[in-house]
């Protein structure tokens, strides 16, 4: 979906809601779409600022909770109360490995996680609208900066 399409997602969300249409709305969501992967209110807005945007920290926060109810972004918590953002739109489910030390994220698919939700839901009577599927370990030992800092504390 381009940009013009999910401004006017938003701009009907606003007016809904009886929320203010601002510019800096509509800034937020750009930079939001633009982002490569998953991020963080402080992530964007420190991108943000970087590229010379006049926005508050409150209101990059307070578009990224609209954003997310109007199904533009998703809201993802990997645990420790760590909230990232991801564009939603033109998305194909997928899956998430959270690495506990450094908190890199990867994503992945495989058919059979959604088999078996779509099983699990048969089973218990629900209908299947969504799921999500978060695996939380540690990266290879090679490949993660947090073990990294570990090594190097123990010389």
């Amino acid at each position: 979906m381009d940009h013009k399409k999910a401004h006017g997602i938003l701009t009907e969300y606003l007016k809904k809601g009886n929320n203010r249409i601002t510019p800096e709305r509509f800034q937020v969501l750009d930079a939001a779409l633009d982002y490569e992967g998953h991020f963080g209110a402080d992530d964007l807005y420190i991108k943000m600022k970087n590229e010379n945007y006049n926005v508050s920290r409150a209101t990059v926060y307070n578009t990224l909770e609209l954003l997310a109810k109007c199904h533009l972004l998703i809201k993802r918590n990997f645990g420790e109360n760590i909230t990232r953002y991801e564009n939603e739109i033109e998305k194909k489910n997928h899956d998430h490995l959270i690495c506990i030390s450094c908190g890199k994220i990867k994503e992945f698919s495989d058919q059979r996680i959604k088999t078996l939700v779509n099983e699990i839901c048969s089973k218990m009577g629900y209908e299947y609208s969504g799921y999500s599927f978060n695996i939380f370990g540690k990266c290879s030992k090679e490949e993660c900066p947090g073990n990294k800092k570990s090594d190097n504390n123990e010389n």
